[in-house]
């Protein structure tokens, strides 16, 4: 899952893709490797700068209207109804909500909507899943939002990452640790550790250099069973899931 970020306001600002450079960076993503092209209007990196939702909206159509006429897997990365709700007048493919499914009129949009749904563990805020305890609870607590409204095709965000101010590095890497553990569910895992402040706590690194300790846990986690990659960095991601799968025997 490539990330194509329309942005200005992401924590990496090198992943910015401006609207005339929206259609290339496409073809070059899905060229590099990329399977699933995953759309962010909006930061949700804690102190990012804020921007409404009809701002949200019109980013996602603009990006959407550049996209016509390729035959990609495009999923929409938002916790608004109205953004997704906008998105599904074009040929999108799934829903990544990083809200756990808490707005009821989500769930429904997703469940009318019939596409698969990535759910990040959550239970009032965002990322509020702070130990693994934490996060197995907030995993429970979406699952059941999901079963409630009918939603089946799931993949499960365990949620790593500073969400919120309380969270850790110490919790992230817990949770890597033990990413495995998450098995259990039956459900795909989703990886989305790219270049996050986690692994600059430990590298002492900026965004921008992150990249060796990314591919560094992204090797880890895809040996612990994770099913789908979300990278800004492709075609080194394709790489590192290339030589994962010939270690695990596969092809």
């Amino acid at each position: 899952m490539g990330v194509l970020n329309i942005s200005p306001e992401s924590f990496f600002t090198g992943s910015y893709v401006p609207n005339s450079s929206i259609r290339d960076t496409a073809i070059k993503m899905v060229s590099d490797g990329a399977e699933i092209l995953d759309i962010g209007a909006r930061s949700t990196a804690p102190g990012s700068t804020s921007i409404s939702v009809n701002e949200e909206i019109q980013r996602v159509k603009e990006a959407l209207i550049h996209l016509e006429g390729l035959d990609y897997i495009v999923s929409i990365d938002t916790m608004y109804p109205e953004v997704l709700e906008s998105a599904l007048h074009f040929d999108i493919c799934i829903a990544n909500d990083i809200s756990g499914l808490l707005n009821p009129e989500m769930q429904k949009i997703i469940a009318d909507a019939n596409i698969p749904a990535i759910i990040m563990a959550t239970d009032k805020v965002p990322g509020d899943a702070c130990s693994f305890s934490d996060t197995l609870d907030a995993i429970e607590v979406i699952l059941n939002r999901a079963g409630h409204c009918g939603i089946e095709d799931i993949i499960l965000d365990p949620g790593i990452g500073k969400w919120i101010p309380d969270r850790t590095a110490d919790n992230d890497w817990e949770l890597c640790r033990r990413f495995g553990e998450l098995m259990e569910y039956g459900r795909p895992l989703l990886a989305a550790v790219s270049r996050k402040s986690f692994i600059g706590d430990a590298t002492g690194r900026a965004p921008d250099n992150r990249l060796a300790g990314t591919l560094a846990v992204t090797t880890e986690l895809i040996r612990k069973g994770a099913s789908v990659i979300r990278t800004h960095d492709i075609k080194e991601t394709k790489d590192v899931i290339s030589v994962a799968m010939k270690l695990q025997g596969e092809t």
